[in-house]
């Protein structure tokens, strides 16, 4: 009864149109009547405790790290490096944004941002050149969702602290798998163009591909540091996150000069806007993630899996399964805060790895940013891109069935995140 007043009000608001984090209130707020336990006091109490985090601070400061390389030049840069590097190749332009999404993604960890960047930079040049319109904003889409994996992660950081799990150890676990993401994208992308008779650009010679290396070193040398700091231990994620926006923001208006003083309140509101959407989820989430607790559902849940707690990898499959549906009707901050405190328990109790069950949660959420119809991504490719959601999902459905496959070879091979991590964390 519980579990069906839970899914049941959250549902309901939603299916009326109520925001996410209003329905997510209604929710805590309906869970608390039928435990008979209402009180006002206590929703408002547990509303701003939800917010009220260390780690969190990351958050709103990996956003400004993202909006300040999208302004300040870092962005295309990056993306003039991957031209320089892969360019000429049959369907080069593909291989370019798959290149700079994922040195993008070790820059400012949100998806949105990176498949914004990318649309507007890249989508005209690929239509230009005669490559498909829906091809290539699925493929920008594709590759935008890579961000969330390679650190630094505003995922990973929200995992982390609803699990009380190590960030800096997701940061590290997500290193390879992101890559590996990119990888199923280069070669389905391979695939689908290997008839296609567009021309290439030219190669570019030695001198301008060592000219966009130096033009791009500033950008390049960012998720150098964070990673070695967070290795070394010189700093936690949350520090690592104020590290980014402020090496950023001095990359911008000191070296590139692309910002200048006036330029900065657009920037910095954008943001603000952003992050205030986000931690108001946090907080409306954590209503209910407290109340799941209370009314002990992943008690029961686990009762539920019990069959399945001495077949990890079946176990797995299942949980991944399920957030592939849930990933269809929420977006991922709140399907990260409403089921990992339910499935957190199953994965403890079939002795899961909780750092590795991260990795895979979290690649599963990133994907249900391109999961129609209420995929994030596709709704900004297809606003910065000027296309139709229909086209966009059209091109976007081979991307997403290699990064699935990925994902469930990753579950059926676990060394494949945790060989690098144990490598990495010596």
């Amino acid at each position: 009864m519980t579990i069906a007043i839970f899914l049941g009000s959250l549902l309901g608001a939603m299916a009326l149109g109520i925001p996410i984090a209003f329905s997510l209130l209604i929710c805590g707020a309906a869970l608390m009547w039928h435990l008979d336990m209402f009180d006002a006091q206590i929703l408002a109490q547990n509303v701003i405790n939800g917010a009220d985090s260390f780690p969190l601070l990351a958050v709103p400061f990996f956003m400004l790290a993202g909006e300040l390389m999208n302004h300040g030049g870092l962005s295309r840069r990056i993306v003039d490096l991957a031209m320089a590097l892969v360019g000429h190749i049959r369907g080069g332009l593909g291989y370019v944004a798959i290149v700079a999404a994922c040195i993008l993604a070790a820059l400012s960890g949100s998806a949105v941002a990176d498949a914004a960047a990318l649309a507007a930079l890249l989508l005209p040049m690929m239509v230009a050149a005669g490559h498909d319109r829906a091809r290539s904003a699925g493929l920008i889409a594709s590759a935008g969702i890579i961000a969330p994996v390679i650190p630094p992660s505003i995922g990973f950081v929200i995992f982390g602290v609803a699990a009380n799990v190590s960030i800096s150890k997701l940061f590290l676990a997500g290193i390879v798998p992101g890559l590996l993401l990119g990888a199923s994208l280069w070669v389905t992308w391979w695939w689908l163009v290997r008839k296609e008779k567009v021309v290439p650009p030219p190669r570019r010679s030695r001198g301008e591909v060592a000219q966009a290396f130096r033009r791009s070193t500033w950008a390049l040398v960012l998720p150098v540091i964070v990673i070695v700091g967070l290795k070394m231990g010189v700093f936690t994620p949350t520090e690592a996150a104020v590290v980014a926006a402020v090496y950023a923001l001095a990359v911008s208006t000191l070296v590139y000069r692309e910002l200048g003083f006036r330029d900065l309140y657009p920037v910095f509101l954008a943001a603000a806007k952003t992050t205030s959407v986000i931690m108001f989820l946090v907080a409306a989430a954590m209503v209910s993630a407290w109340l799941i607790t209370v009314a002990q559902l992943p008690a029961q849940v686990v009762s539920l899996l019990q069959p399945l707690l001495d077949q990890p990898k079946l176990l797995l499959v299942a949980i991944m399964v399920l957030v592939m549906v849930v990933g269809t009707a929420l977006d991922m901050t709140p399907t990260i805060l409403l089921l990992t405190p339910v499935l957190m328990p199953v994965v403890k109790a079939a002795g899961i790895d909780p750092v590795y069950f991260g990795v895979l949660f979290i690649i599963n959420n990133a994907i249900g940013l391109i999961t129609p119809p209420v995929g994030t991504v596709l709704n900004t490719v297809a606003g910065v891109g000027r296309i139709s959601m229909d086209e966009v999902t059209k091109g976007v459905l081979p991307f997403m069935c290699a990064q699935y496959l990925v994902m469930f070879l990753m579950v059926l091979f676990p060394q494949l995140v945790m060989a690098p991590l144990k490598l990495l964390t010596g």
